[in-house]
């Protein structure tokens, strides 16, 4: 079985997810798990459980175990929850995240509404949503740039018009939940605890 393998049953068996996984060139195993997440019935609020230090320490003992009894090697294992820039892998990370800011990386440029738009861009920030299909999904965004802090803005200045890129989760090469910070104490939406357990490997 490949390492990838066990990683990831042991993961899930354990009652998680497995949201990334990274081997560096320098050794290192980076192990990213989050729990479960069911799309909450109509009406309800979703309910946001976090990872704690213990599940992190409860899975990293079970894969040096079973990466030792495997022979692969390794120089250090790190077990850890999802950043503020979490992955965006399966359909259900994008039903979980709509509404959130995401940056998408297209595999080839497909084009977007808006004259402003290269038809060779593949890299955009802006809101998930659900196209009006509500098959298809795009993201929707205003290349205005943001005040600074201490500007005034005229009430009579019009908006910069909204854009929009319409896609399939097969058009994207990479998505992640965008890195922003509310400087005044409150996480970005879709922010998620961050903690982790590292150990070094235990036949070193």
């Amino acid at each position: 079985m490949a390492w990838q393998e066990t990683v990831e049953q042991t993961v899930t068996g354990l009652g998680f997810d497995l949201v990334d996984l990274e081997r560096s060139a320098g050794g290192l195993l980076r192990v990213t798990i989050d729990l479960p997440w069911e799309q909450p019935a109509e009406g309800q609020a979703p309910v946001e459980r976090f990872v704690t230090v213990e599940d992190c320490e409860k899975i990293t003992r079970q894969l040096q175990y079973l990466l030792e009894v495997e022979g692969t090697e390794y120089r250090r294992l790190e077990v850890g929850s999802p950043g503020i820039d979490r992955p965006l892998r399966r359909e259900l990370d994008y039903i979980r995240f709509t509404g959130y800011t995401v940056d998408l990386t297209l595999r080839e440029p497909i084009g977007a509404t808006g004259t402003d738009v290269s038809a060779s861009r593949k890299k955009f920030r802006g809101t998930l949503e659900r196209a009006e299909d509500g098959v298809l999904w795009q993201l929707v965004w205003s290349d205005a740039p943001e005040p600074k802090p201490g500007q005034r803005v005229s009430k009579k200045r019009l908006p910069a018009p909204m854009q929009a890129l319409v896609f399939t989760l097969d058009d994207i090469q990479q998505a992640r939940l965008a890195p922003i910070v509310n400087f005044k104490g409150r996480q970005a939406p879709g922010a998620a605890k961050d903690e982790s357990a590292e150990s070094a490997d235990p036949l070193e």
